[in-house]
């Protein structure tokens, strides 16, 4: 059922005093933005499932807070506004006011419970001060996934184009530019890092470890973030020593026509989400894969095993991350570690879009504790941990910077202060340019490293 919209009078006067904006758009035709926002609802409700969920969630929202003591961001600000449940209602109450019977009716009488510019400026605002960890959403006792309904929000702003810019245009060189990939990395230079990094390993351990590109006929097709390629090298050395050690190194490829797992569409819009994951199988299909090998990369990880299968076609591929398959390997005894190879106090941290599930918990931590002289746990860990702080992709917008490192981020700096680790182990490229970013801040002395980067350390052939 589709209702009209009613007609939009004056802003009401804000009755809480404004913050200073997390980012800001080019352009901001305010004068039908209230228009553009409902329209947006609306057309995203007609070609979707998101009602049947809105419908239980406006319904059964009760406001008892308890995600409060969860929330990372809360608990620096102490900021109502801040509140998972708070932020829910933003766009719980457009939906029940304008797209359900009972809210049409009381609003047309009542004539209460307009949208105005000031909402729309709000929701601009909190929908990005949420980190999108989803830990509270372990905690609400109603099962209502707060940060399914921050993405829902960023979807429809998405559709207003009036997310962060450097979303918007990391995602259209992703899906129209030259290149394919969000940093722009032309083939030419991949290739040559791969080669470069080849050479790396053969003198660093004098095996010949190979980076494959575009072999046919394999078991895995190999995705990393393309930063990675940039600035993280020794974790792509430690995924060619592991595919090499493991007695995988014929069977895997990276392709030269999508070489990037980065899919921005889980931080703001299904749209291109849907796209992004029809390109990834769509390169497994070309190289005639089997497996999508996805490299240390949390929302590249989640994006793909959840909806691969949704978006993939028939007889999807399915989705491994590289720390499950290194963890397996170890398990079958076809992947040797010398034990306790690593110098100095080890500390992980749960990447949250592959620990809060539970999927992705105790294989690191079994590879960690047989390399590792002393690793220890932060706490909380595992499926409670706290985010980096520069989750849900506000780690790519260089206008927050302030805001994760003084409110996103402070929570897991004191964490990580407290474990007195030398090294915090963080398989996730998101994690570690945020976490590197607090310790600089916060003048930690502690070293961010990705799993693969010890693991290059410590494979034995």
């Amino acid at each position: 059922m589709t209702l009209s919209v009613q007609p939009v009078g004056e802003a009401t006067p804000p009755t809480r005093p404004a913050r200073e904006p997390l980012y800001r758009v080019e352009v901001r035709e305010v004068s039908n933005r209230v228009e553009r926002f409902l329209q947006a609802f609306e057309a995203i409700l007609r070609h979707t499932n998101y009602r049947a969920l809105l419908d239980l969630y406006a319904r059964s929202r009760v406001k008892c807070t308890r995600c409060a003591d969860v929330c990372h961001v809360y608990h620096v600000t102490r900021d109502p506004r801040d509140v998972p449940c708070y932020r829910s209602d933003l766009l719980l109450s457009v939906y029940q006011r304008y797209f359900t019977i009972g809210g049409w009716v009381s609003g047309l009488f009542s004539g209460e419970g307009h949208l105005t510019e000031f909402d729309i400026d709000e929701m601009m605002d909190s929908f990005y001060r949420c980190t999108a960890c989803r830990r509270c959403t372990l905690e609400c006792p109603m099962g209502i996934d707060h940060a399914l309904i921050t993405h829902l929000g960023r979807y429809i702003l998405s559709e207003m184009r009036l997310p962060p810019r450097a979303l918007q245009i990391s995602s259209r060189e992703q899906l129209e530019g030259e290149t394919g990939n969000t940093s722009a990395v032309p083939l030419g230079a991949l290739k040559g890092n791969l080669e470069f990094l080849e050479e790396e390993i053969e003198e660093g351990r004098g095996i010949p470890a190979k980076l494959p590109l575009d072999q046919e006929n394999v078991d895995y097709v190999f995705f990393a973030p393309v930063s990675d390629y940039l600035m993280e090298a020794d974790t792509l050395m430690g995924n060619a020593l592991v595919m090499h050690a493991a007695g995988e190194g014929n069977n895997w490829t990276i392709g030269s026509q999508n070489y990037d797992a980065i899919n921005y569409g889980l931080f703001y819009s299904d749209w291109i989400l849907e796209r992004n994951i029809k390109r990834l199988v769509a390169e497994v299909r070309r190289l005639n894969g089997k497996t999508i090998l996805v490299g240390e990369c949390g929302h590249a990880s989640r994006s793909a095993k959840h909806f691969v299968p949704i978006f993939g076609g028939p007889n999807p591929p399915p989705v491994i991350n590289c720390m499950e398959l290194a963890a397996r390997k170890f398990r079958e005894g076809k992947l040797r570690l010398k034990p306790r190879a690593i110098e100095g106090r080890v500390t992980y941290h749960d990447p949250c879009n592959i620990a809060r599930s539970g999927w992705i918990v105790q294989q690191p931590r079994e590879l960690l504790r047989a390399i590792a002289k002393d690793f220890v746990e932060m706490s909380p860990r595992g499926e409670q941990n706290y985010c980096c702080g520069g989750g849900g992709g506000t780690v790519s917008i260089d206008e927050m910077h302030k805001f994760r490192m003084e409110i996103g981020g402070r929570v897991k700096a004191d964490q990580i202060k407290a474990t007195g680790a030398d090294i915090v182990v963080a398989p996730c490229a998101n994690c570690k340019k945020q976490l590197r970013e607090l310790v600089q801040h916060y003048e930690l002395k502690v070293e961010i490293k990705g799993l693969h980067d010890l693991l290059y350390e410590a494979v034995e052939i």
